[in-house]
């Protein structure tokens, strides 16, 4: 007997087994779903909790229904995010919204991260990344006053070469970075900025970026749909 239950709604249950068939590839992507019948049979549930079931996988773009013929698994892999260099917008479809731009008191982790002392300020850039039009992640850039206040990366515009080159070019260039990775429900911000179905959490990442001798000269917090997005991460060993 296990010392904690599943609690979770039948649909919801039901659903996660779904997914977890989806992401293993054990229900091949563009293949048709057992019937609902069948998925009643296997998980001795009714047919409306079947179907509660799917469309939560629908919403999440996991499934898709193609009338008089059936349900299929998505014809598309999870956009599989790359997180050992920055993206570069460009024409094969990155592109970014800038939200925000202004000095502020950064959050006490962000502070911490960047050695910033309690009556000293960051400047905050805050965006959208999209692909192919879609939103994709949130972004809120910290960098110490000290060094970009009066910099591109102070000014409420788009930096050519994005803020890898404008810290390059304060003599700041990347050198290293870390990810600090957790998931979390969704602000009510992120649901509607990033179009998230309901109870689909975000992947929140937490990144220091360092330059010559380690020093941090950005901390990020990076926050992606949970449903339909992977990061892939990529370790040299010697």
């Amino acid at each position: 007997m296990p010392k904690h239950a599943d609690k979770r709604p039948r649909h919801q249950q039901i659903a996660a087994d779904l997914r977890a068939l989806i992401m293993a590839g054990t229900l091949p992507r563009n293949t048709q779903i057992p019937s609902t019948q069948q998925l009643v049979d296997k998980y001795d549930a009714a047919n409306a909790t079947i179907q509660r079931a799917l469309t939560i996988l629908k919403n999440e773009g996991y499934l898709y229904g193609v009338p008089g013929k059936g349900v299929f698994v998505r014809d598309k892999q999870p956009f599989v995010i790359d997180v050992a260099a920055y993206f570069a917008p460009s024409p094969e479809g990155f592109t970014y919204k800038l939200i925000d731009v202004r000095e502020v008191q950064p959050p006490v982790e962000v502070a911490d991260a960047l050695g910033i002392a309690p009556n000293e300020t960051a400047i905050l850039r805050h965006r959208l990344l999209l692909h192919a039009g879609e939103p994709i992640e949130l972004s809120w850039s910290y960098y110490p006053a000290s060094i970009a206040a009066g910099t591109p990366l102070a000014e409420r515009k788009r930096i050519r070469g994005g803020a890898p080159q404008a810290l390059a070019d304060l003599g700041y260039p990347q050198q290293n970075l870390t990810d600090q990775i957790s998931t979390r429900p969704p602000t009510p911000e992120e649901v509607e900025g990033l179009e998230l179905p309901e109870e689909v959490p975000v992947i929140r990442q937490f990144r220091v970026i360092y330059s010559n001798n380690m020093q941090p000269v950005e901390a990020s917090i990076l926050v992606k749909g949970g449903h339909l997005y992977e990061l892939k991460y990529k370790v040299t060993t010697t």
